[in-house]
């Protein structure tokens, strides 16, 4: 889950672009990017879209519903789960709580389309309430369906009164920064992707690379996108590199072929088991992107 691509659900050109971006996951949306007078023509399309169309992509297809404070969570999936998407992409959610809420209205859905208990997944965004940046920790033992956290900094500023989430040099201030790092630490407390927000300048490449790096450098496995030009840069910057996978192959060899100790040297340099968890992760990584070391 390296690009997640957003999509207006109301409009067929768009989706029919976003189905071939490239990107591991499309999102379709039904939220933000859908005026309100279009929310019932949207689902309709997104619908009738995914159905016929879902063939034609190897992206897993996500739908981001309307928020559960909206009244409109239940119409959206009584609308899109009969399209059988592989998620569900939870705004403004305040706690593990409104993702138990949510994947108890999705084993209602699932029964009635015939679908498996669970087979629907579910990626909550936890910062775009003050609430919601806070409960972070609630998420570690919330639901077996979560398969990623991810992070937005707009509605949060829109919440706290913030007239803007970054500075004169393009940087985000304190607060949406600790918003990132609790949306990190979540994932990983929960042992889940841990997916960056988007980044809405998508003229200005430069600064995206960039940003896509210091993610993957902190620790983010994936990225989301406004805009198809984006996810090869994502792509790119969340797939690791041949070197970086034949050092993590060499460090878990080097364990296994030392018995699994609690250090190791390689070429002079003694490596610990914190290295031989990071080595594992890089690998797994790599194999979810289709490469084998």
């Amino acid at each position: 889950m390296r690009s997640l691509l957003f999509v207006p659900g109301d409009s067929e050109k768009k989706l029919e672009k976003g189905f071939g971006a490239g990107a591991d996951v499309v999102i379709v949306d039904l939220e933000d990017s859908v005026a309100p007078q279009n929310k019932v023509m949207a689902r309709d399309i997104a619908a009738r879209f995914i159905i016929e169309h879902r063939q034609q992509t190897s992206s897993a297809i996500y739908v981001r519903v309307n928020d559960l404070s909206t009244g409109l969570t239940d119409d959206d999936l009584a609308a899109l789960v009969v399209a059988r998407p592989d998620g569900i992409m939870l705004p403004k959610s305040n706690s593990g709580q409104d993702v138990q809420h949510l994947s108890a209205k999705l084993r209602v859905r699932e029964a009635e389309n015939g679908l498996a208990d669970g087979a629907i997944r579910i990626v909550p965004i936890i910062t775009e309430t003050a609430a919601g940046v806070l409960a972070a920790a609630t998420y570690a033992r919330a639901s077996a369906r979560v398969a990623g956290i991810t992070w937005g900094a707009e509605d949060l500023s829109a919440a706290i009164g913030a007239r803007a989430a970054r500075d004169e040099r393009g940087r985000y201030t304190d607060v949406f920064r600790f918003a990132r790092t609790m949306t990190l630490l979540a994932a990983s407390a929960a042992e889940v992707a841990a997916i960056d927000t988007v980044f809405p300048n998508f003229r200005d490449m430069a600064a995206f690379e960039a940003e896509c790096a210091e993610a993957e450098r902190d620790g983010f496995t994936g990225k989301m996108a406004i805009h198809p030009a984006q996810v090869p840069v994502i792509n790119a910057a969340f797939t690791p590199s041949a070197e970086a996978i034949a050092h993590s192959a060499a460090v878990v060899d080097a364990f296994e072929a030392a018995g699994n100790p609690g250090v190791v040297g390689i070429d002079g340099k003694m490596y610990d088991r914190p290295h031989l968890r990071l080595a594992e992760r890089l690998l797994a990584r790599a194999r979810a992107s289709g490469i084998s070391a």
